[in-house]
């Protein structure tokens, strides 16, 4: 009644021998591909294609896809990225304003001190 695209085909072929045992050969369309088990970027299970969601080429399960701060469930409308952690809008905003600046309001140093100058040795001259 129906046949898949790319199934597979039996074709009878019989033994030299004359023995009339049959095989199966394949026809060259099927191929046997190895599936690449995509994990969660959260929870580091296996992600089947129909709970996958993708956001900033990390892929989760759609239950997994949740602010780091309150753990809520993101969709891809509502959520904001920074450091490769996930955030609500609400919370983003809220630790923002908390320090005036992202790198202290997430808990990171702040940018403007890894380009701060090391103290110079008074016996070196400076151009």
């Amino acid at each position: 009644m129906f046949q898949a695209a790319g199934a597979a085909q039996a074709t009878p072929s019989h033994d030299a021998k004359g023995g009339g045992s049959s095989t199966v050969q394949r026809s060259k369309s099927f191929s046997l591909r190895a599936q690449v088990k995509e994990t969660c970027a959260a929870c580091q299970k296996t992600v089947y294609p129909m709970e996958r969601l993708v956001a900033d080429k990390l892929i989760f399960h759609n239950s997994c896809f949740c602010c780091k701060h309150c753990h809520t469930k993101l969709s891809l409308g509502s959520y904001a990225a920074l450091h490769g952690e996930f955030y609500c809008k609400p919370h983003f905003q809220q630790l923002f304003k908390s320090k005036g600046n992202y790198d202290e309001g997430f808990g990171r140093k702040q940018h403007k001190e890894l380009w701060a100058h090391k103290e110079v040795d008074p016996g070196t001259k400076t151009a």
